[in-house]
């Protein structure tokens, strides 16, 4: 595909740095990305530099924690003002919460056996290269691993860090509302992440969405890597009802994972795209 719209790098829970997650992206014949990691912009500036070198479009993207239902829910921002001030704060509170995260993760594993969990995941986060933001679960389950309390990073989530495991530790994060808000004054179009991820039931899935829908949301992202085509069939008809644009992109965060750079299932034809809204945006947000 030559558009991914969604995307991680070590700015936050990614493997590779921001220029060779482009430069991958470029080799795999993606023209349009946006590098969307999670509650910061620290990657944008590499990644920026890499795409002008490459002739590459990129636009400015991120992946906002936010809280609906008692569940954690991701919202997906694209094309705004990275100095907004309201995001550039929303984005300081996200980092202080995601320290604090950390450090109640580590604590809670420690309270089962598993000491040393924060400098351990620290390291491995560092090892991708230190972006001073807190290691995420994808690092802790790593440590885990390396420590010999599990096999595989599967059974660590399974056991320790899925959703509403011990490690599930979500109260530092704004509400929905509050992330579309900020989203908005920032100028930014603003997606659904993964809808199919959470898991709860259809009713509660499109109450969900017309919740993000009244907050001021544009799009569903329909289409997340190689997810089931059924899924994507369901979005669709989600994205239909509700009036909505839809996005798409691979989730990437390392190879060999979950999807590759430029690599989903194809959006339905007769789905309106949220990147063509791009081509209006300013220079600054879109390079």
């Amino acid at each position: 595909m030559e558009v991914d719209l969604h995307c991680h790098s070590t700015a936050s829970d990614g493997a590779l740095a921001p220029a060779v997650l482009v430069a991958r992206a470029h080799e795999r014949g993606v023209r349009l990305l946006a590098l969307t990691d999670h509650d910061t912009l620290e990657g944008l500036a590499e990644a920026r530099a890499a795409a002008q070198s490459l002739d590459m479009r990129l636009v400015s993207g991120i992946e906002l924690s936010c809280t609906w239902g008692g569940a954690t829910i991701h919202v997906l921002g694209y094309a705004f003002d990275c100095d907004a001030p309201a995001l550039c704060q929303a984005i300081d509170d996200l980092h202080q919460g995601r320290w604090l995260r950390a450090e109640e993760i580590a604590r809670r594993l420690e309270a089962k056996g598993m000491p040393g969990a924060l400098e351990g995941a620290r390291a491995v986060q560092q090892a991708l290269g230190d972006s001073g933001n807190a290691p995420a679960r994808p690092h802790f389950a790593e440590f885990l691993v390396r420590a010999g309390h599990v096999k595989d990073r599967a059974e660590a989530f399974r056991k320790w860090l899925g959703s509403g495991k011990l490690g599930d530790v979500k109260q530092h994060w704004p509400t929905l509302e509050q992330a579309v808000a900020t989203l908005r004054q920032a100028g930014a179009w603003i997606s659904l992440a993964h809808p199919w991820h959470y898991d709860f039931t259809r009713s509660k899935r499109r109450k969900l969405i017309a919740d993000f829908v009244q907050a001021g949301g544009h799009a569903l992202e329909v289409v997340n890597g190689m997810q089931p085509a059924e899924q994507v069939g369901s979005l669709a008809i989600l994205a239909r009802e509700f009036g909505l644009l839809v996005s798409a992109g691979s989730d990437f965060h390392a190879p060999g994972e979950w999807s590759e750079l430029g690599m989903y299932r194809p959006v339905p034809q007769d789905l309106p795209p949220l990147w063509a809204r791009f081509r209006n945006v300013q220079q600054s947000a879109a390079i």
